[in-house]
């Protein structure tokens, strides 16, 4: 169970106008802690009746102050509530660390990048323009940037404060209101930041949460009809079944969806440089990440000596409950568990590079699963092309340029590559030739920045998140064309 001082709200309630309530048919969810597997509380189980509520409620909103609310107060309100987050940074962290599973530290980060979020798309509210276009005689043509509505979000469980604050954020900041589905394993910093939202002075139905099971509330928002825009960030087949439903409604879709991502080492790169990338980018919250770098592809001249040093950084990687802050978490559940198991099997035939260890007080009952290094891997074993989600990683040895690009390029997947090479020419044709949407040269993730877009080609969905490029996704463009002689 929680200790009763960092629940300071009820967890067990949706929020929709404004106004805490249980799910209309009042049933409940148990949320389970992945370090030990005991019960942490209840969540309400929000279904097509709890989300008809939410939709109507942010349709109200958008007729009343929250639509008629100018930009500029929007922003201020997003910027109370990125104070508000950071105030209650400890609290927020702990609870993200006992419901996901990842380290304490990990955990802070991530509020400390949802404070962020608010900031940026507060101070941006007011800074989204149209413009005149030069036109016929006779004619003043300009464009303007309006809210698509009601938007819907289904957020994942390995991120949710990060994710939330880059698609409600922006869609706040456009003026749209929203309905928030959280993933069902881990909503509590969900329902934590509906309740700063209300503290904050967000109008009523601007943002409603309604928790619940994907294929009950999820489906739900997704298919329903007086929702304008949805954002999805989750599984390739679940996005499948997202935007489908969504097409019935001829309603746009952002998704972020899988990776398989590369970082591709050259022999003239600087390998201690690299290397924390190499690991770090492979292993964060225990492989739970979309962009993770689960393909280390590197050249033949280095790759004994990259090798080598990423299986010495292996051995030192702690695995244990996500409260004693080691390197690595657990996974977030014993069926995610199963999962990865299930592909280190399919790796008997591989050769194990390194492995991390577990520590002792890992309890037996968690989801924990040992990061694991695969050496001189096939590019297309399927553990080189298929998303894992979990701490794995493999070594792909690779001759020339070309076979490098064909092997990074050559999965269903173009979510992020990574490039390390000194050869500045080099670095420019891979930037403009492999298939992914965020390319990193000498680097990895560039800190994850809240201003630079993200999203995927392929299976790794369309549409951007982040920086000014949200706001864009989150808006609809209308032409004004004035006749006046």
């Amino acid at each position: 169970m929680i200790d009763a001082d960092l629940l300071w709200f009820d967890p067990a309630l949706c929020l929709i106008d404004g106004s805490f309530q249980s799910a209309a048919d009042g049933q409940t969810l148990p949320l389970v802690n992945p370090s030990d597997g005991t019960a942490l509380c209840q969540i309400a189980r929000g279904t097509a009746t709890d989300i008809d509520a939410a939709v109507d409620a942010a349709r109200i909103a958008l007729d009343g102050p929250w639509g008629a609310m100018t930009a500029t107060d929007r922003g201020r309100l997003l910027t109370r509530m990125g104070a508000l987050v950071l105030d209650r940074c400890d609290a927020l962290a702990r609870l993200e660390a006992m419901d996901v599973g990842k380290p304490l530290t990990q955990a802070r980060a991530d509020v400390v990048a949802l404070a962020r979020y608010l900031e940026f798309y507060g101070g941006a509210a007011d800074k989204l323009h149209g413009e005149t276009i030069p036109y016929q005689a006779g004619y003043t043509v300009y464009s303007l940037r309006e809210p698509h509505g009601v938007t819907g979000h289904i957020v994942p469980w390995n991120y949710p404060m990060q994710i939330i604050g880059r698609s409600v954020g922006a869609a706040l900041a456009m003026g749209n209101a929203c309905v928030l589905k959280p993933a069902e394993e881990a909503c509590l910093t969900a329902l934590a930041f509906a309740n700063i939202a209300v503290e904050a002075g967000l109008p009523a139905g601007a943002l409603n949460v309604v928790p619940g099971i994907g294929a009950e509330a999820g489906a739900a928002l997704a298919g329903h009809p007086g929702v304008d825009h949805i954002s999805f960030t989750g599984s390739v087949a679940t996005g499948a079944l997202v935007q489908q439903a969504a097409g019935r409604n001829v309603v746009p879709v952002t998704l972020e969806l899988g990776g398989k991502s590369p970082q591709i080492v050259f022999d003239d790169a600087d390998v201690t440089a690299a290397l924390p990338f190499l690991v770090n980018a492979g292993i964060q919250n225990a492989g739970q990440t979309c962009s993770a770098a689960s393909r280390i592809l590197v050249q033949r001249g280095v790759y004994n000596e990259v090798r080598d040093a990423m299986s010495a950084a292996y051995r030192e990687l702690s695995v244990g409950p996500a409260l004693s802050d080691l390197r690595l978490g657990p996974l977030i559940s014993l069926r995610q568990k199963a999962i990865v198991e299930g592909y280190l099997a399919k790796g008997r035939d591989l050769t194990i590079a390194a492995e991390g260890y577990l520590a002792e007080d890992a309890p037996n009952t968690g989801a924990y699963v040992r990061p694991t290094l695969f050496a001189d891997v096939a590019p297309d074993h399927p553990l080189a092309q298929e998303e894992i989600f979990g701490p794995v990683q493999v070594l792909i040895l690779f001759d020339s340029e070309e076979e490098a690009v064909t092997i990074a390029n050559g999965t269903d997947y173009g979510l992020v590559a990574g490039l390390w090479t000194r050869d500045g020419a080099r670095q420019m044709r891979l930037a403009k030739r492999l298939h992914a949407g965020q390319v990193f040269l000498n680097n990895y993730g560039a800190g994850g920045g809240v201003e630079l877009p993200f999203g995927g080609i392929g299976k790794s969905g369309h549409g951007r998140e982040k920086g000014f490029e949200a706001l864009y996704g989150f808006s609809q463009l209308k032409t004004v064309a004035a006749y006046h002689g």
